[in-house]
């Protein structure tokens, strides 16, 4: 009874071990860095400067905290290599704003194109 017990617990601890060395890792990083970044939007869905307090190091490029002033605070994918970010137009602004109403632009698309965003240091 002893050693089913303790064949139990070791087979639980391999699969939780297992487990954590495959999930993804805490706040949306990847090895490039992070895959999300806040943004701020006004009204008409035009970009505003975002306040944030970013990590100085070179290896977490992840911002701490991100604030808007007078702006929704919207999330926003990292462009990937060789991705650009769409150009700014009118149109392009209403269709951002109308997909940031859940506060988030990760997903969407504006003429088959993510709208995502540069990277901190890109």
């Amino acid at each position: 009874m002893r050693t089913l017990t303790l064949a139990a617990t070791a087979a639980l601890v391999l699969a939780l071990s297992s487990l954590s060395a495959t999930a993804a890792p805490p706040g949306g990083k990847t090895a490039r860095g992070p895959d999300t970044r806040i943004i701020c939007l006004d009204v008409g869905g035009e970009t505003r400067p975002a306040l944030c307090r970013a990590s100085s190091s070179r290896i977490d490029q992840s911002d701490l905290i991100c604030l808007c002033e007078n702006a929704q605070r919207v999330s926003a994918p990292v462009c990937g290599a060789g991705e650009r970010p769409l150009a700014e137009s009118r149109l392009f602004e209403k269709a951002r704003k109308l997909a940031a109403r859940d506060g988030s632009l990760v997903g969407d698309l504006y003429e088959g194109r993510r709208m995502c965003i540069r990277a901190r240091n890109g």
